[in-house]
């Protein structure tokens, strides 16, 4: 049996990088995720990662289609 823990919480933010030490003007948007996880053993470990809107827009679509899967358990 695979255990994977147990999300407590999701934290995000919207963030925009308006340059770097090569591009000069890169005005590119980003959302910036914190997850929060107790594992199996009771410890809880924190994640953060990064996305692009696109990465994030579908990572809310597979949550939503998670959600209604679960909903029909």
């Amino acid at each position: 049996m695979l255990s994977i823990g147990q999300l407590i919480d999701l934290q995000w933010k919207l963030g925009m990088a308006v340059s770097s030490d090569t591009c000069r003007s890169l005005n590119s948007p980003y959302v910036c995720l914190l997850l929060k996880i107790a594992e199996p053993s009771g410890q809880i470990q924190q994640r953060s990662f990064e996305m692009t809107i696109p990465q994030f827009q579908n990572f809310h679509k597979q949550l939503k289609e998670m959600a209604a899967v679960l909903e029909t358990v």
